[in-house]
Formats: C-alpha cells, structure tokens, sequence
C-alpha cells in the first residue's frame, strides 16, 4: 500500500543511491530478524522492538537541515542540499511495511515537530498503532536509561542508529553492547571524523573533546597522529596526522569489536562523486545468537 509523502519517480533522492541502498540494507536484515523470532521456537518467547533512535519523520527528508556553513565545510555532503523537503520512504516506515513485525516500535526524535509527524504513523498504520511509541527526547540520553531499566531475560531489539553527523556518543554504544541482547546497525560518520583530524598539529580543543566523546577515548590522538622532534631546532616538536580514511575505519570497527559479541567488516557508503562518507556497521550483541546474526548481516552487506 503506498504511503502519504512517498516522492515521484523522478525526484532525487536523499542523498541518492548511498542512501536508498543503506535502508534496504536494514529493511533486509529486520525482515530475516522478524522471521527468526516468528519461527524458531527456542526464540518466540522474546518480545522483540524495532528503535530508530534518530528516526526524522518516518519519512527520509532531503538534507533541510544542510546548511550552507555545512555544506562548504563538508563538501562531501554538497550533492544533499537541493530539493530540500522532498520525502523518500524512510527506516521508520520501512520497519513498520514489514508482516508480521516487530512486537513493539520505539522512535526517538529530539525536534518537537518532527515526533508529532511520527506520531502521524500510527493513523497511516493502524494494524500496528498501538505497538508504536513515539518519544521527543534526546536519542543519547533516552535509549541509555531505555537499555539500563528494560529486562533483557524477556526482550530482544535491533537499534538503528542513523545520524547526519557525529551525534551518537559512545556511551550509548557501549551501553547497548553491555545488554548482549541487542544487534545494532550504525551509520558512522567517517567523513566528519577525517574532517575534524586536521593535516598538521592536533585539533582544537573542542573538536577534539566531540572525537573523544564519539570514539569513547583520548587514545585516537596516538592512533591518528605522529610526533617528531626537530632535527634542526632544540625542543621543537612537529605533529602531523598519519590516518588516512582507512586507518579510521579499522579504529573504529576495532572499538565495536571490542564490546559486541560480533561485528563484520562495514560497508562504505560514498556519494554520487565516489567519495566516502560513512561506513554502514553491523554489531551483535548476543554471544548465542551472534553466529546466526553475523552470517545474514555479513550476506547483507556483502551483496
């Protein structure tokens, strides 16, 4: 059944290609999900939740919150701005298009106006109504004391975790990873993180503060840069930056190897132009469940 919102053929979409084939990524995987718990027996028993942490409109919007100021510092983004307000079928209708679904649907969006417009969803899916919760918070916040207080003997869940930027902190990651009861699909920025790492010396304080609260350490300043000594002037040190787009990938996949049960290499998603912008990661929470999660997770993203 078509959905209000869902754009002309030939409008562009958000972002394009990159985008679209991110969501069928994850529409892909919560299908294969929903299948397990509705089939195996050993699994029925959990109740199972869908959360779009970041969940904009139920429908994908072009980049309306691209500003000019953000565009020309990222580049990478600039094929985003036109077309601003037109509408592509997003992760949280994407999610709820799928029979039989998940038990529950959780939405966290911290713009007031765009939670009412989610809240929209119940009326376009009716059926599912009453299984969708809508909450105007702020995604880290929230979905941490959401992880600490739910009883993860009874529950399971696949968190989305789809930012614009670097807004999703490292404490909610590791607070979803510490309920091993969770597969997590993460949208990394990597684009703004080789932003910030500038070519010489190391990054203003208060970048640097936002890359230690993103990667949850101080320890990518040792990673990601090389200090040497003057051989010319006594006491003269250089600082240049040694990670190229690659570096940063492996850091970051290593970081989430660290504290899930399971996490295969990423997709790198690039823009029309053929430059990277963000690694789409797969993680499994569940030491159990991880073999079976990770082989449809790897297939996913491997094809």
């Amino acid at each position: 059944m078509a959905k209000p919102g869902k754009p002309d053929a030939q409008q562009e979409f958000f972002g394009g290609a990159w985008t679209q084939e991110k969501l069928a990524k994850v529409q892909k995987y919560l299908s294969a999900y929903i299948a397990i718990f509705t089939k195996n027996p050993a699994a029925r028993h959990f109740r199972t939740t869908y959360v779009d942490a970041f969940a904009g409109t139920g429908y994908m919007a072009e980049a309306e919150a691209l500003h000019r100021p953000v565009a020309s510092f990222f580049p990478e983004l600039a094929e985003l701005a036109p077309n601003a307000g037109e509408y592509a079928k997003g992760s949280a209708v994407r999610a709820l298009d799928l029979d039989p679904g998940f038990d529950t649907y959780l939405f966290i969006e911290a713009d007031v106006e765009r939670a009412k417009e989610l809240n929209r969803l119940k009326s376009e899916f009716p059926d599912k109504a009453d299984r969708i919760e809508v909450v105007n918070a702020d995604a880290n916040a929230y979905l941490s004391k959401w992880c600490e207080q739910t009883d993860w003997k009874k529950n399971r869940a696949v968190v989305f975790l789809d930012p614009f930027g670097m807004q999703v902190e490292w404490q909610l990651i590791d607070k979803i990873a510490t309920t091993q009861a969770i597969d997590l699909w993460l949208l990394f920025p990597l684009f703004a993180i080789n932003r910030l790492l500038v070519r010489y010396g190391k990054p203003p304080a208060g970048w640097a503060k936002r890359l230690t609260v993103t990667l949850g350490t101080d320890e990518w300043e040792k990673e990601f840069y090389n200090t040497q000594k003057s051989s010319l002037i006594e006491g003269l040190e250089f600082t240049s930056k040694v990670a190229d787009l690659r570096k940063i990938s492996d850091y970051f996949v290593q970081r989430l190897r660290s504290i899930f049960a399971a996490v295969p290499d990423p997709l790198v998603l690039m823009n029309s132009r053929g430059a990277p912008l963000y690694l789409l990661c797969f993680a499994a929470g569940n030491p159990r469940g991880a073999p079976t999660a990770l082989r449809i997770a790897k297939h996913i993203l491997e094809n």
